[in-house]
């Protein structure tokens, strides 16, 4: 059962009796619940709508619940998601979980085991960072919602989606380096494997031009040898964010 505020979940199935089953057990148990037959709905209700966790079938008319995870994660929604799917291959179970899916499913699936995994999701995504609305960086302050860049001479520039999507992502998990594959996949929504490709560091040189960050020896963007990029220690130490309108100072790990 879900405590404090009621807990938001998106079905969307395109079997009508398993939607209408889920549905009912969700609203039972205390959730208030929204839902869509396909994919295209889905992904609508999605980014329009208020919700903590989406149950997403895969196989699905117009839309696949895996192309839905994917334009969810390109549009930077962190919103936490269970697959439900008849489909017992590996592959599929990974493709989804590397696409940023938190858990999955398969039917037939009991509600009790379905309720319990809903809550551990629940719980789990409760601890992630909150997605940063703007961060100052070494004395340049980026909105995230503007995709602006105000640096401390006055001047500024809008940053093209992709970088500041990056930006945004390295700001959030400032306290590791992140290698290549998981920017791929997690910024670009590509799933990296067998994948040759120097996309990364072409849009982390357009970043750190645009940022002001000199490449011969940068401060806000390290390229960490072996592991991948991560913000630097000075820039991150001093970082103020900002993440549903409150300000934090915050402080990241040693880069060694």
């Amino acid at each position: 059962m879900p405590t404090g505020t009621t807990k938001t979940v998106l079905v969307v199935e395109d079997d009508a009796a398993i939607r209408r089953g889920v549905c009912d057990a969700l609203k039972f148990s205390g959730y208030r619940v929204l839902d869509a037959a396909d994919g295209k709905a889905g992904l609508a209700l999605a980014t329009t709508s208020q919700v903590d966790l989406i149950l997403l079938d895969i196989l699905m008319p117009h839309m696949t619940g895996l192309e839905v995870l994917s334009a969810l994660r390109q549009a930077r929604r962190a919103v936490p998601v269970i697959f439900l799917t008849a489909k017992g291959l590996e592959e599929d179970r990974i493709k989804g979980l590397r696409l940023g899916a938190d858990d999955y499913v398969v039917k037939p699936f009991s509600a009790a085991e379905l309720l319990a995994r809903v809550e551990a999701v629940l719980r789990r995504s409760a601890e992630r960072p909150k997605p940063l609305t703007s961060i100052t960086l070494d004395g340049t302050n980026i909105d995230f919602e503007r995709r602006e860049v105000l640096r401390a001479d006055g001047s500024s520039v809008t940053l093209p989606e992709t970088e500041a999507n990056l930006l945004a992502y390295l700001a959030e998990n400032r306290s590791r380096a992140i290698d290549r594959d998981e920017l791929l996949l997690r910024v670009w929504g590509l799933d990296p494997k067998g994948v040759q490709t120097r996309t990364v560091d072409m849009t982390v040189a357009r970043l750190r031009e645009h940022l002001g960050d000199d490449p011969d020896s940068p401060r806000i963007i390290l390229t960490v040898r072996g592991k991948g990029y991560m913000l630097g220690a000075d820039a991150a130490n001093s970082a103020t964010t900002t993440s549903n309108g409150t300000p934090t100072n915050t402080a990241a790990g040693s880069t060694s």
